[in-house]
């Protein structure tokens, strides 16, 4: 047996396990926290607050915002055409044992587009804030939302890892892309942006909180009425 046959047989174990884990509320919750619209209020608040802090200055830092995003999710499609690896969800091999409760997206998952959006948001806004207790908060958030993919079965943990990578790289990278052009924009007294303070930091944590608190709410108040 080959290495790349042996990593993929334990990257199967591994999904079939974490995938393992589930019950009807978390099913249900797990498919909304994987959909960006659910996260509106949190990105909004996040968004205001960079206006807020730098003013005209900010208009740079969306842009950049706005390139990450489509590098993180065109390199992912890209990549997922050149591996060709199916989700677990369309894998014959695999689905049948598989709890796949939100089958959407392509045929193939190599890399998670979702890991890498999320990771590529996280690691650019904790080098923009420079706020350790952000970057404590963002990362297991960025984490919680590559692992729905596990949980609802499109997924593999391999497809996870690749995506957390490629998203840290394509953060990192337009980070330090927004930085040069800063410096040429602003040779003689360069753009300092200032650190997060502990009352924006509250806010942030706050608004996605009121997101876990209200999905999950709004989830078992459903089911409690059989509406789900």
């Amino acid at each position: 047996m080959g290495v790349l046959q042996t990593i993929s047989n334990w990257d199967r174990s591994a999904f079939l396990y974490l995938n393992s884990f589930h019950n009807n509320l978390m099913d249900y919750v797990m498919t909304l926290f994987t959909l960006t619209p659910v996260w509106f209020l949190f990105y909004g608040v996040i968004l205001i607050l960079i206006v807020r802090k730098y003013g005209r200055k900010s208009i740079p830092v969306l842009v950049s915002l706005v390139l990450m995003i489509l590098l993180a999710d065109q390199f992912s499609n890209l990549i997922k055409h050149g591996f060709m690896r199916l989700r677990p969800s369309n894998d014959p091999a695999v689905a049948p044992l598989a709890h796949v409760f939100f089958n959407a997206g392509g045929l193939y998952g190599f890399v998670s587009a979702h890991a890498a959006n999320a990771f590529s948001f996280a690691t650019f806004s904790a080098l923009l804030f420079r706020s350790r207790g952000y970057a404590i908060f963002i990362y297991p958030w960025a984490l919680l939302i590559a692992y729905t993919r596990i949980y609802l079965g499109v997924h593999y943990p391999g497809d996870i890892l690749g995506g957390i990578i490629l998203g840290i790289l394509v953060g990192f990278g337009v980070f330090k892309l927004l930085i040069f052009v800063e410096s040429k924009a602003f040779p003689v007294h360069p753009f300092q942006r200032n650190k997060l303070t502990h009352s924006e930091l509250e806010i942030i944590v706050g608004a996605a909180t009121m997101v876990v608190f209200f999905t999950i709410s709004t989830v078992v108040l459903l089911l409690q009425n059989d509406l789900l």
